[in-house]
């Protein structure tokens, strides 16, 4: 049985999943940064928060296919 914290990260991760790949990175972030709220441990929501931070200084194109390509260590 899942908990209600834990189903409400899901819930937020979801719906960051959505809004980062609609290229709304900063409305992503907020869900994210929501979600580690609850559970600062949740490794995908940081994954994600990491990756909205980087397109918010260099976007994608208008065509990105939702994969991130990390291009330094």
């Amino acid at each position: 049985m899942i908990s209600e914290e834990k189903r409400k990260v899901l819930e937020l991760f979801a719906e960051g999943r959505k809004l980062y790949k609609l290229l709304r990175f900063s409305d992503a972030s907020d869900r994210f940064a929501a979600a580690l709220a609850i559970d600062p441990t949740d490794g995908p929501c940081k994954v994600y928060l990491d990756r909205c931070d980087h397109y918010a200084i260099d976007p994608p194109d208008e065509d990105w296919d939702g994969v991130f390509v990390m291009n330094h260590k």
